[in-house]
């Protein structure tokens, strides 16, 4: 368990807190008329597309309650798909299907639930059960990643993604956030999830930690979490900034799928995006922000950026 560090050693660290993030980087860089572009996944989805902006495949949307009954019928097309409410967070509401038996769906953690369990799903999303402040919401079915095979062992019944800081266009700090069989298959942190700190330069892994104790292993594969290296480093920090350019948001969390046919994709954005990412890399963000602000004020060249954010950011470097 990583163990108490006084409040000095935390301002040496840099460690941003939250009253702080809200503050100085989100209230400050993210204006609110933005958040919807962002909040709202078919949106966001959307601006993707038209921006040349890979992301997965959307199979169908629902909308009211009498819908249901028909899509849980034309789902039956799909072998594997992921049930999202448009307006969720933090994970909530997230329903992956990995193939069928018989009428039933198999969930990523192999456990079995009926069309019936599908459709109570979905009317919890509509009524905004999983959704920002409860409102009323609307469920999305996505095609479900074939991740990349070089992830397949750090990651259990479930995708592995890469969520990405970026500041005023500038990379700033990343890690990989891989399920388990705790995080029942989601890569949600708080679900004990194991969230891998990822070096800028090289895309090497740092360290990893779940729980807040340190781990050199996936807890389910065995996997050595020193040896992950995650390809297309370059095109995925490209599309971090790009969708900085594409939001109009200075402080923005976004999150990476490596699928084995298309590359790296956009999965969802985040305009609050959590402070854990520090954890995971033993490093503070308040430090690396401040560089990255000299960063935006020298150059407004998208691949200028990139390269000094690798440059100065590197922990092998």
């Amino acid at each position: 368990m990583i163990g108490f560090i006084s409040p000095r050693k935390l301002a040496e660290l840099g460690i941003l807190g939250m009253n702080r993030r809200n503050v100085g980087f989100i209230g400050k860089y993210n204006p609110r008329s933005k958040y919807r572009l962002v909040d709202d996944k078919l949106l966001t989805k959307k601006t993707a597309l038209e921006n040349n902006i890979p992301v997965p495949q959307l199979y169908k949307v629902i909308e009211r309650q009498h819908e249901i009954a028909g899509a849980t019928r034309d789902l039956v097309e799909h072998e594997a798909f992921v049930i999202k409410p448009v307006q969720g967070s933090g994970g909530k509401g997230i329903l992956v299907i990995i193939g069928r038996e018989g009428d039933s769906f198999r969930k990523s953690s192999g456990s079995l639930i009926s069309a019936a369990d599908v459709r109570r799903h979905l009317s919890n999303i509509l009524a905004g059960l999983h959704s920002l402040g409860g409102r009323n919401d609307r469920a999305m079915v996505e095609a479900m990643i074939q991740f990349d095979p070089c992830l397949q062992e750090y990651s259990y019944e479930g995708v592995p993604d890469i969520r990405v800081i970026v500041f005023k266009g500038v990379p700033v700090m990343a890690m990989v956030r891989c399920a388990t069989h705790a995080s029942d298959g989601k890569a949600n942190l708080h679900q004990g999830a194991v969230g891998v700190g990822i070096d800028i330069a090289t895309g090497r892994s740092v360290r990893a930690v779940q729980h807040g104790t340190l781990v050199t292993t996936h807890p389910d594969t065995g996997a050595n979490f020193r040896e992950l290296q995650i390809p297309y480093w370059e095109q995925i920090l490209d599309l971090a900034g790009r969708c900085v350019e594409m939001t109009g948001l200075g402080y923005l969390g976004v999150d990476i799928v490596l699928d084995r046919t298309y590359g790296p994709m956009l999965l969802e954005l985040n305009a609050r995006p959590g402070l854990a990412i520090q954890v995971a890399n033993m490093a503070g963000l308040r430090h690396r922000l401040a560089v990255a602000e000299k960063i935006a004020a020298e150059t407004d060249d998208h691949d200028r950026k990139i390269a000094l954010a690798r440059q100065s950011f590197g922990v092998y470097t």
